[in-house]
């Protein structure tokens, strides 16, 4: 990569907000990612049971089925920078009572499944307002593109890093002095974001109830044509797609019978993948034609999906799993991006807040199908079926992707002077 290339990938570190934000980010999702597996290791230790396994991560996903969309409706009446600090604060916060109770040995399983829950209401507060903040913090609009691909770079980063030093750190320290690091993580973030210079915010008071402002966030996404459109694909490749994550230890034991290294190399490779996707989509210096992008990720992802369980072959499967990863982030980065360009700002935290319901929200949902799926027709013949289901969503919005390029065009001129 030479000089002029990461200029271009990196643009957006050169407003100040954005660089605080992200050098925050990239301390605390590490120690989210430890976290998650110090979590996972210890309810398995003291369970022995892959049923509330998945009960916790199920409890952690829920609330942001069932809340992302009205917390999307605070996001528009609230101020979003004292949002984000707060949330950040309740995440350290449920970390540092998991390391407690865990170094007290107190923890009992219902004690993580509350706490999980906890968590998970709170992420549905974060998700819409970290995506809303993030152009708040982007001075020039058409760097929105650039900042989203760079968040996901940097999330799909802490991926591949957060979980090896969590297996290091689990069998040195155990999980308690886990959750405490990742309490100290969070002060990476709530530091910076403390350091920002924000300008007051002038929120649009609103006297109408929650539920009327909620029915117009809604009814504005669906009338929207494009960001309708994106929204269906997207929720319907990762109820059906992107929830085969779960099935991925059976693969991996059953068809490459592997063991959890062999399932450590094909999640790294799965991230890597990812990574390629942002760096090649941060290098955009424009939202348009992200439509395009979304059509042919979405047939990468789903081709990946089907041909992944033909050979039974490791090398293989790791190559496999570099296209799936590409696939899966290219799609996100892009929807993303372009609801973002093309959302009112009045109306961002909603329509962020149906986003995250989509994309995050329907994960319960796509490991209960996948569960099922799975365990009456086998994981070979359900990869399968999810690619070519994944196939079709994508020749659906191939069939609108001329009027979601018209509205897309037009509205560009207007949100991002393109």
């Amino acid at each position: 990569m030479n000089k002029d290339s990461f200029k271009v990938i990196f643009r957006t570190l050169k407003y100040k907000n954005y660089r605080l934000f992200f050098t925050g980010q990239s301390i605390s999702l590490i120690g989210t990612w430890i976290q998650i597996i110090a979590a996972s290791w210890l309810i398995y230790r003291l369970t022995n049971s892959a049923f509330l396994l998945g009960l916790l991560t199920f409890a952690g996903q829920l609330p942001t089925l069932l809340f992302t969309p009205f917390a999307g409706v605070m996001v528009d009446r609230w101020d979003r920078y004292k949002l984000i600090k707060t949330t950040q604060i309740l995440f350290a916060f449920q970390s540092l009572i998991f390391g407690v109770l865990v170094l007290t040995e107190i923890i009992q399983i219902w004690h993580i499944i509350i706490l999980n829950i906890f968590g998970g209401f709170v992420m549905a507060f974060d998700s819409p307002v970290r995506q809303s903040f993030v152009v708040d913090i982007v001075e020039d609009k058409k760097d929105i593109g650039n900042a989203v691909a760079l968040n996901s770079m940097l999330f799909n980063m802490a991926r591949m890093v957060g979980p090896a030093i969590a297996g290091i750190l689990v069998a040195m320290i155990g999980e308690g002095w886990c959750f405490i690091i990742n309490t100290i993580t969070f002060l990476g973030i709530i530091v910076n974001l403390h350091l920002m210079d924000i300008k007051k915010t002038i929120l649009k008071k609103s006297n109408n109830h929650v539920l009327t402002d909620l029915k117009e966030g809604f009814l504005y996404t669906y009338n929207f044509l494009p960001i309708r459109y994106i929204l269906i694909i997207l929720a319907f490749v990762s109820i059906v797609g992107m929830s085969m994550n779960v099935l991925m230890p059976i693969y991996t034991k059953d068809i490459l019978l592997g063991d959890s290294k062999v399932l450590g190399f094909l999640m790294s490779s799965l991230g890597i993948g990812s990574l390629v996707g942002g760096v090649k989509l941060a290098t955009k210096d424009s939202p348009k034609g992200l439509e395009k992008n979304i059509f042919w990720a979405t047939i990468i992802f789903g081709l990946s999906l089907i041909i992944l369980p033909i050979f039974h072959n490791f090398l293989y499967a790791m190559l496999i799993m570099l296209f799936i990863g590409f696939g899966m982030i290219s799609q996100i980065i892009s929807s993303n991006t372009m609801i973002q360009s093309l959302v009112d700002d009045d109306k961002r935290g909603r329509v962020m807040g149906i986003y995250s319901m989509s994309f995050m929200g329907t994960a319960p949902i796509g490991s209960l199908f996948a569960g099922t799926l799975s365990g009456l027709i086998g994981v070979m013949n359900t990869s399968i079926i999810a690619g070519a289901c994944c196939i079709l969503a994508g020749l659906y919005f191939l069939s609108k992707i001329r009027i979601i390029s018209k509205i897309a065009e037009d509205t560009y001129v207007k949100n991002v002077n393109l």
